[in-house]
């Protein structure tokens, strides 16, 4: 069994957005949601994909490596058990965990209702 933290990245197959497969894909580890799930965030080679995304190196790593650079999605998100994920690969820094955690409460502020 995989031993997970926020700001850990590991790798799980990741659901299209249509649920009709998975595919295995880099995820951020944002939170414990309990029984075992946690809330995880993609992580994409795919600058262009999505303007709110996240640029990383392995600069922002404590520990492992990614094999290029890579975007986070702060807002792409779902939930998983952890008996879905493959393996942990890296885990982020703090500043740079704060940071996509600081961009993903400013876009639901954005989109509070006024």
């Amino acid at each position: 069994m995989v031993t997970l933290s926020p700001a850990s990245i590991v790798v799980i197959p990741f659901p299209f957005s249509d649920l009709s497969g998975t595919k295995l894909r880099p995820a951020l580890v944002r939170a414990e949601t309990g029984q075992d799930d946690w809330l995880l965030c993609q992580i994409t080679s795919n600058a262009q994909i999505d303007p709110a995304a996240i640029r990383l190196t392995n600069a922002e790593l404590s520990q492992g490596a990614l094999n290029r650079v890579s975007y986070v999605r702060p807002m792409k998100l779902f939930t998983a058990n952890l008996n879905l994920i493959v393996k942990r690969i890296a885990i982020l820094n703090n500043d740079t965990f704060k940071t996509i955690l600081t961009a993903a409460i400013q876009s639901l502020q954005q989109n509070m209702p006024k």
